[in-house]
């Protein structure tokens, strides 16, 4: 009883609540007169509807004799699109999950139809879904225990049919309507399988009556707006060549929600015009005299209606421009050096002139009669010259030279560089280990191969005629020369060639091979030492003893 008295008293509330709306709704429009936009909506409805609200559903059937209940607290969703003033098509949804002991929801599709007159907009729609129902849920007392036999949500076939009136409100420029009310008639067939200790089971035939409420969203219009027009105007109608002449033109009826999308394109006859604004300007510069159209082509889109072309004239009036002679001197010159760029101009009108000039490569410096041109950085071949006069009504006359830039001497080949030599005449107990007086020579050898990335470095071996195995002498001086450069200085020995040579000292010979220079033709006579089947000594380098301490150890019996 409880629950039946909240629901009599929901239902009153959206009674008063509908009334209320409709009593505010009906006396703005008594209080605000009628407005040709009334008039305009009747003629050009929307073409998309959005309807959001409130619904209430009185679902009549039963399942095993156990009858479902109204639901007075739901909710309810469509859209409609129009294909034409009338006919539309919608999409509906509406939600009522919580009844006493059942629920319903139902997704469904069909066409509509509306009839728009003046501020009110009757409707009638027929829909085909799917229903999602449940219950009715049942509560049994048996043995003191109470036992609840449920129909779970299942999904099975609906039918609606029904319609309602929509109030177009005088706010938001036409484009909100208060559906005052919307009746449907609803068949909802559910099938819940056989019977068990807990699902109640059977099959479900439900007539229901459904009333909602809500507000209506209006979007686009079914007949299309007016077609863009586009008018344009020269200022000044009549100029001399080199006069400015702006074109403007005024498109009318564009559409505001396409700002973003309005082009605007220009084309003339035998002038130059471009931009992409309403207004632009023509170079008259090196026009004849005669009249000239200017066409401008606005778009928002490809559709018809949405674009338009508007044409302006302009006269150029003869004038004569002035004359120009242009010379270089000299005609060649080498990469680097400048030449002089004279214009000769004249004009028949005795005007004040002024000059200009441009060069297909090269830098012009000065503005007057007579200019210099460098050719720093230019790469050899002709040098386009351009030379321009203009006098102070703008019109411009230009004349061409042209110079050479000669080839230059190509540079020398690169070539092996000696860079210094160490000597082991020092250190005869250790004829082969690399001291420090020959560190600094290494330590320049390293910093030439740092500044230059792309050389290497050739460490060439000898022995004297009177030490026995010369040859693995001079090798062993070559490794250990070597190894200090790869393992103090951090050298890539990639970057290093081991050879010897018949040169008659105690020494290493270092020399620094640049990209591009041949060792072999540059120092001819070295055998190259796979370094692979020589290792550095373990002692390969260190400090160097002095003459005395050399002597004792040489005296030692």
């Amino acid at each position: 009883m409880k629950c039946m008295k909240l629901r009599s008293k929901s239902l009153w509330f959206l009674a008063v609540c509908i009334m209320g709306l409709g009593t505010s709704a009906l006396m703005a429009q008594s209080a605000t007169p009628s407005k040709p936009a009334t008039a305009s909506f009747a003629a050009n409805p929307s073409r998309m509807d959005l309807f959001a609200g409130y619904s209430f559903l009185a679902p009549h059937g039963n399942v095993n004799g156990n009858s479902y209940s109204k639901v007075t607290a739901g909710a309810i969703g469509s859209g409609a699109y129009y294909f034409n003033k009338f006919l539309g098509g919608e999409v509906s949804a509406d939600f009522h999950p919580n009844g006493s002991n059942d629920g319903f929801t139902t997704l469904g599709i069909g066409p509509i139809v509306r009839l728009p007159k003046d501020r009110l907009t009757p409707f009638a729609h027929f829909l085909v879904e799917g229903s999602r129902v449940g219950g009715p849920n049942v509560s049994t007392t048996s043995g003191g225990a109470t036992v609840n036999r449920v129909n779970p949500y299942t999904w099975g076939l609906s039918l609606t049919a029904g319609g309602g009136l929509d109030y177009l409100l005088p706010i938001f420029n036409n484009h909100l309507s208060w559906r005052i009310l919307q009746a449907d008639y609803q068949y909802m067939h559910a099938n819940f399988g056989t019977p068990n200790g807990v699902i109640e089971g059977g099959t479900a035939n439900i007539h229901a009556a459904q009333l909602s409420t809500g507000l209506v969203y209006h979007m686009g219009s079914i007949l299309p707006p007016p077609p863009v027009t586009d008018g344009c105007s020269a200022s000044p109608a009549e100029v001399y060549a080199g006069d400015l002449v702006s074109i403007t033109c005024n498109a009318l009826n564009l559409n505001p929600k396409k700002a973003s999308k309005t082009v605007y394109t220009w084309s003339a006859t035998g002038a130059k015009v471009s931009g992409n604004k309403p207004t632009t300007n023509v170079d008259t510069r090196n026009l004849d005299p005669g009249t000239y159209t200017v066409t401008n082509h606005v778009t928002q889109g490809n559709k018809a209606g949405e674009s338009a072309d508007g044409n302006a004239t302009f006269t150029v009036k003869p004038f004569q421009p002035p004359t120009v002679v242009c010379s270089a001197h000299p005609a060649a010159v080498q990469p680097g050096d400048t030449a002089t760029i004279t214009a000769q101009g004249v004009s028949p009108q005795n005007r004040p002139l002024t000059y200009s000039y441009s060069a297909s490569s090269g830098q012009i410096s000065g503005t007057s009669s007579t200019v210099t041109l460098n050719t720093s950085g230019v790469a050899p071949g002709v040098i386009a010259v351009t030379c321009n006069v203009a006098d102070d009504k703008g019109q411009i006359t230009a004349a061409n030279t042209s110079l050479t830039v000669n080839e230059p001497p190509p540079p020398p080949a690169p070539r092996t560089e000696a860079l210094c030599t160490i000597n082991f005449d020092r250190d005869q107990r250790s004829p082969t280990r690399v001291d420090n007086e020959a560190m600094p020579c290494l330590d320049d050898v390293a910093l030439n191969l740092e500044r230059n990335a792309d050389a290497k470095a050739v460490l060439v071996g000898s022995s004297a005629p009177t030490e026995m195995k010369a040859t693995r002498l001079a090798t062993q001086r070559a490794v250990n020369a070597e190894q200090y450069l790869v393992t103090e200085k951090g050298i890539d020995p990639s970057r290093i060639d081991v050879r010897t040579s018949k040169a008659g000292t105690r020494s290493v010979m270092n020399y620094m091979v640049p990209s591009g220079a041949s060792f072999d033709s540059d120092e001819p006579g070295t055998v190259e030492v796979d370094t692979a089947t020589v290792k550095a000594q373990r002692d390969a380098y260190g400090r160097a003893r002095s003459a005395q301490t050399q002597k004792r150890s040489v005296n030692r019996p």
